[in-house]
This record gives C-alpha cells, sequence and structure tokens, in this order.
C-alpha cells in the first residue's frame, strides 16, 4: 500500500512539472477568439473619388443602313435579302477619359458589399466608315411568268458614324476586407450618349431571263424589266445629336487605403451596349483612381 502512495506522488509531481514547461497558449486562458480573423481596415461607409483611364472600344458598323434599307425596299422582293448584307466594317477604335464615382459600402466581417454610380467622359472616342457593293440578286417571286427568272443587279451603299460622348454606370459591388487592400468584382446597368449619323442609298435594274425555241433552235432573253427597275438611287439619311445607349457592365479591381481616409483604386471594366441606329458598341476601360471615405 505504502508503494503505492509513493508511486502516485512521484507521477504528481512529474505532471506538475511538465505543465509548467508549456508554453502560455491563449487558447489555454480562454483567449481563443482573439486568434481568429479580424478586419484591419474599416471599410465602411460613403465615398467618392475621381478617375482616369484608357478605353479600347470596337464599333460595328456593319448593319448600320439596315432599318433604312428596309424602309426604302419596304413590301418588294428585295427587302430580305438586300437587308442582310454586312456593308460595313467593324472598327476598332482607342480613347483616353476622365471621371468621378460616388458609392456606399458595409462591411460584414471580411466582406465588403456595396453600391456604386460611375461616371466616363471619353476624350475622343469616335469612328465612322462608308462603303458600296453591288449583287445579282434572284428572290423567289411567286408572281414571276412561268419559264421566267428575274434578277436584280442591285447596287446598295451607305455610311455611318458614331462618337461616344460619354457614358454613366450603376453597379453593385463585392469586396474582401484583405487589411490595406481590397480586391473586389462588380455587375450592373451603363447608360451612354452618342452622336450618331448615317445614310444608305440602294438601287437597282431588273432582268427578265427566258428561253424561246424557234423551231431547232432555243434562244436565250435577257430583257430589261423598266417597270421593276430604280435607275435612279433611292437614298435616306438621319444625325443625332444625343443618342442613349442602354448596356451593361462587369469587371474587376483593387483598393489600397493609403490613410484611414483616403485609397487608390485601379480597375479592368467591360461595357456592352444594345444597338442604336443598328451600330453595335462595347468598349474595355483601364482606369487608376482615388478616393475619400467619410
Amino acid at each position: 500500500m505504502r508503494r503505492l502512495w509513493l508511486v502516485a506522488a512521484v507521477l504528481g509531481a512529474a505532471s506538475a512539472a511538465q505543465a509548467a514547461d508549456m508554453p502560455d497558449l491563449p487558447v489555454l486562458r480562454g483567449g481563443f477568439t482573439d486568434g481568429l480573423s479580424k478586419t484591419s481596415h474599416n471599410w465602411d461607409g460613403f465615398y467618392v473619388g475621381g478617375q482616369a483611364g484608357f478605353a479600347t472600344s470596337n464599333i460595328d458598323f456593319s448593319h448600320a443602313p439596315k432599318s433604312m434599307t428596309d424602309f426604302m425596299l419596304r413590301d418588294s422582293v428585295l427587302q430580305a435579302p438586300v437587308g442582310g448584307w454586312s456593308l460595313l466594317p467593324k472598327n476598332h477604335v482607342q480613347s483616353t477619359g476622365f471621371g468621378a464615382f460616388v458609392g456606399r459600402n458595409w462591411q460584414y466581417y471580411d466582406a465588403v458589399l456595396g453600391v456604386e454610380a460611375n461616371y466616363s467622359y471619353m476624350n475622343n472616342l469616335s469612328s465612322s466608315a462608308s462603303d458600296s457593293m453591288s449583287r445579282l440578286l434572284a428572290p423567289a417571286d411567286s408572281t414571276v411568268p412561268k419559264g421566267h427568272i428575274y434578277s436584280y443587279d442591285t447596287t446598295l451603299g451607305g455610311g455611318a458614324s458614331l462618337k461616344l460622348k460619354d457614358y454613366a454606370t450603376f453597379r453593385g459591388r463585392v469586396g474582401w476586407d484583405g487589411g490595406e487592400f481590397m480586391p473586389y468584382a462588380f455587375g450592373g446597368l451603363a447608360v451612354g450618349r452618342a452622336e450618331v449619323s448615317r445614310f444608305a442609298s440602294v438601287a437597282w435594274q431588273a432582268w427578265d431571263d427566258w428561253d424561246e425555241t424557234q423551231g431547232l433552235l432555243t434562244v436565250h432573253h435577257h430583257d430589261p424589266l423598266p417597270a421593276r427597275s430604280q435607275t435612279t438611287p433611292l437614298t435616306q439619311a438621319e444625325q443625332r445629336t444625343n443618342s442613349f445607349m442602354y448596356g451593361w457592365t462587369a469587371g474587376i479591381g483593387i483598393e489600397y487605403a493609403l490613410w484611414q481616409c483616403i485609397f487608390l483604386r485601379g480597375e479592368w471594366e467591360h461595357v456592352g451596349f444594345s444597338k442604336v441606329k443598328d451600330i453595335s458598341v462595347s468598349l474595355d476601360n483601364f482606369r487608376l483612381g482615388a478616393g475619400y471615405k467619410f
């Protein structure tokens, strides 16, 4: 019995000595929550700022005359085939710009949610194109007599120009608090203002092709059809100083807290606009900015 008490005393002394040598961990003192992730910068609140950047844009003029030619050729056999012609090119344009932004952040632990209104003025984002083309068309026509083929030697001409003056985006943002850095992504709606002009002209010479049998010979006829021809070009033109375009925006960026209330920003933004006067516009904007958080 005495031996058992002696062994127990020795083991107890050894355990006490080992516990005294263990490091002083916060978890052992009930301070484990101090080791959890916590934000090191307050991104919550309203903010305003300014920005400058460089934009690349694709302006697709290919079907710019379409609605005009559809109107001039309405209810005719030429409307559908001519309206599908890709007359003009797609142009790539570059421009600088500047603007401003205002927004509000809500911070939940490491997550930062926000809304922002962003405005960009473009210095000289504009392009133009003009061209003409001719095709021989033989569209299906139920009014053509049996054994005859009506063909149309058609010429389409046109041109267009577009200048994107400025645009605004209204976006939602989601970011992550990485201390002094906050990477973020955004998406939303876009509204642009552009100066647009275009014109179109179309003319055609109609022909009647048919074969006539004369004895043992077959004679082919290629006769003009003045009643179905329009040798004097039909023309139409229009110009709008302020045409509004609507679309969407998405992109990514990163902000750096220079001080508690001053931050720097860099971002990439893509904007896609719906067609205006049959012209489609998309752009990629690379910007740097600075802001003040209240």
